[in-house]
């Protein structure tokens, strides 16, 4: 216990899915995290359920005002930021030629300017409270890449390299801030289930029937991962990939 204690937290995305996997352990592990998200009514729910040391703070991660506006609060509640979890995602089926330029431009929007803005305004907070850690949710899409979600992955590839810069450009201005990208193979989240139903919403029976057809890790599962790069136990790793994937990425030999 108290792995992150006495740590500020805020979680983009976490009204559901892995974002809220991720709040919900940060705050068990002594945090305070700050749950932002589009969805007020869900968000509010994890926030409430956190306690004292949670907060909910609407947040449109594409908005530039909006991302000052929550990271102001943050410190002004709290006193300091020194986690920042990009989770905050969307995705659309689509090859490169199927997809339609309003669809990449949404998705890119969300997922790879979202990741920008987060950074350039919370790495000032952070430096402010003496360093700190930024996570990145990108996707095994941008290592091996996937034929059917095009703009998905591109934006996705733009996360992990972003996420390098970032550790590079925090490494030399001797800041104290290190910055690690995550990389799930598929997850049993709404927004997984929604995509490969074709649904608006997707109950609990169907998440966990997807995820035994598809051997999809938990939302914890990747939240454990982000846990340890957010606590002092990682100090050392700085711009790196971190697979979680169970070898999905790995080929294998030839006639296996």
């Amino acid at each position: 216990m108290g792995r992150v204690a006495g740590k500020v937290a805020i979680v983009t995305g976490a009204a559901s899915g892995m974002g809220k996997a991720d709040a919900i352990l940060l705050a068990r592990e002594g945090a305070k995290v700050v749950v932002t998200d589009m969805n007020d009514v869900d968000g509010q729910a994890v926030a409430d359920g956190i306690g004292d040391n949670g907060l909910f703070l609407h947040l449109n991660v594409t908005d530039e005002d909006n991302w000052k506006a929550v990271v102001k609060k943050t410190v002004e509640t709290f006193g300091r930021l020194d986690i920042l979890v990009n989770n905050a995602g969307m995705i659309a089926l689509g090859s490169v030629v199927d997809t339609d330029l309003e669809t990449w431009r949404r998705i890119n929007a969300v997922n790879s300017d979202g990741v920008f803005l987060g950074c350039k305004h919370a790495i000032p907070a952070m430096a402010e409270s003496g360093g700190g850690s930024i996570v990145n949710m990108s996707s095994v899409a941008a290592v091996t890449g996937q034929s059917f979600v095009a703009a998905y992955t591109a934006s996705k590839g733009a996360v992990r390299s972003l996420t390098k810069n970032v550790a590079m450009y925090c490494k030399e201005q001797g800041n104290g801030i290190r910055c690690n990208s995550v990389h799930p193979d598929g997850v049993k989240t709404p927004m997984v289930v929604k995509v490969a139903t074709g649904q608006e919403t997707a109950t609990q029976e169907q998440i966990d029937k997807l995820g035994e057809m598809t051997n999809m890790c938990e939302p914890e599962d990747v939240a454990n991962l982000v846990l340890f790069l957010a606590s002092e136990e990682s100090r050392f790793i700085n711009g790196a990939e971190m697979l979680i994937d169970n070898a999905a990425t790995i080929t294998p030999p030839v006639g296996v």
